[in-house]
This record gives structure tokens, C-alpha cells and sequence, in this order.
């Protein structure tokens, strides 16, 4: 499956979108963002995949927004730039909710809303050459849109410096900071997806479900009656649904697990 935009390809249990503008070093643009918008809300229905990869064509993953875009947003009446920064926003909210396991596989430089879609995944290896840029304040911008998820992954408290300074950082500070889960050689890093592929994939379908949802549950919560009431909840029904019953009794019996390939 393509677009004009994107490329989706599958193999076995995994999906993987390309971004396939790398003349304009993958910048994004409103068509850019309506077809990733429905691809990870399509991915995610379906039954047969497990896991998603955010991958991109070319020397850069995601510059940001696309120049013509900009130029066309310039003119655009307050009413206008809601209705398109909505838009901005949904795509962000589909990748960081899509009940998938998601993994950005970052082989390029990623500036300003680029960072957005790299803090959106749950998972994201960086090549050692990369470098980032949350560049908004430098031509009078917020990075407003991307700032939950980039907030999420990297802290409040590096968020103040490279918001604020608009600094471009190497991959191993973006290590650092937790913006990214590992950096490697750029050769090595389609066998470091791989790997993350695997471990994805090999764990119930249903778990990783119920635990992505989780996660975004209780992170930043306060603990109290409310959110212990939600966790016992949360165990009670995993340990009495199908996947659950079957992953305890296969552990106990010493046995291949159901949902792996025999």
C-alpha cells in the first residue's frame, strides 16, 4: 500500500510507514499528516499486526513542517491556523495512541515537528549521526502541538533548555535526555529495529494492548485510591481473558506459547 506521501509496507506481523518525500528532506504538510493520520488508525484495527515502524526515505527523517505549507499557513486567519493545528494534533494523538507498539526508526536529522513524531512512538533507536532540532523559537514559534509528547519523553527540565534555546543536540545527548532508547552505528540500525521487532511481537498480542494503554493510564498520575482501584482492576481482567489464562498455563507446562509461530 502507497500514497502520493507515505509508503506502508508488510511483512509478517509488522507494519512499517515511510515517509517518501525525501526531496524536501520529509517535511510535512497537510496531506502528509491526513494520510499518516489514517495509516496508523488503519494499522491499528487490524488483527494481523503487532507492531509498527516509523521509518523514512533519504538523509533526513523529518525536517518539520513542509516550506509551501508555511508559506500558505502565512496567510491564514486565526480560525484557519486552529483548524489546521487540529489536524497537526489528531495525527500526533493517533501515532501516540494507536493501541500498536510503535518504533521510529531514526536514520536522519529530525527538526521541530519531526521531534513531535519521533516523542510520539514508543519506541525510538536513533543512528549515532543524527542530530535533533526543536527549532520553533527561531523564526517566532511555539513548538506547541508536539510539546505533550516531547515533554513525556525528554522532561520538563530539558524541554525548558532546547524549547528555549532552539539548540540543535547530537543523538547521544538525545540518548541522554530520553528522547531516544538507544543510539547505534547507522549500519547496525535496522538489526537493532529488528531485535526490538522481535521481543514485540514474540509477547501477547493482548498484553501489549492492555500495557500500552496502561502506561499512558498512569503516567504523570497521582497515586491514590482512584488510580490503585484502576491498577487491581487492570490485573484482575488480564489474568481472566483468553490470553492471559493461556500465557500462565503455557509457563507452568513448559510449552510454546499459542500466539508464536509453530
Amino acid at each position: 500500500m502507497s500514497s502520493s506521501t507515505i509508503r506502508i509496507e508488510v511483512l509478517g506481523h509488522v507494519a512499517t510507514v515511510v515517509l517518501a518525500r525525501p526531496e524536501v528532506r520529509n517535511a510535512f504538510n497537510d496531506e502528509v499528516i491526513a494520510e499518516l493520520s489514517q495509516a496508523f488508525v488503519q494499522l491499528g484495527d487490524r488483527q494481523d499486526i503487532r507492531a509498527i515502524v516509523l521509518a523514512a526515505e533519504g538523509p533526513a527523517f523529518c525536517a518539520g513542517a513542509d516550506l509551501n505549507w508555511m508559506r500558505r499557513m502565512a496567510d491564514y486567519t486565526r480560525e484557519e491556523n486552529l483548524r489546521d493545528a487540529e489536524k497537526l494534533a489528531s495525527m500526533l494523538r493517533a501515532i501516540y495512541e494507536c493501541p500498536k507498539p510503535t518504533v521510529a526508526r531514526v536514520q536522519g536529522d529530525v527538526y521541530a515537528g519531526g521531534v513531535g513524531l519521533v516523542a510520539a512512538c514508543d519506541i525510538a533507536i536513533s543512528a549515532d549521526t543524527v542530530h535533533y532540532c526543536l527549532s520553533e523559537v527561531r523564526i517566532g514559534l511555539i513548538p506547541a502541538t508536539i510539546s505533550p509528547y516531547v515533554i513525556r519523553a525528554m522532561g520538563p527540565r530539558a524541554a525548558h533548555r532546547y524549547f528555549l534555546t532552539a539548540e540543535r543536540f547530537d543523538a547521544a545527548e538525545a540518548l541522554r535526555i530520553g528522547l531516544v532508547h538507544e543510539v547505534v552505528a547507522p549500519e547496525l540500525l535496522d538489526a537493532r529495529v529488528d531485535t526490538v521487532l522481535k521481543a514485540l511481537t514474540g509477547a501477547s498480542p493482548n498484553a501489549v494492548r492492555q500495557c500500552k494503554r496502561l502506561l499512558q493510564d498512569v503516567a504523570g498520575r497521582e497515586i491514590d485510591e482512584s488510580l490503585i482501584a484502576a491498577t487491581v482492576q487492570g490485573i484482575a481482567d488480564i489474568r481472566a481473558s483468553d490470553e492471559g489464562r493461556e500465557g500462565v498455563q503455557a509457563f507452568l507446562a513448559k510449552r510454546k506459547l499459542a500466539w508464536l509461530p509453530h
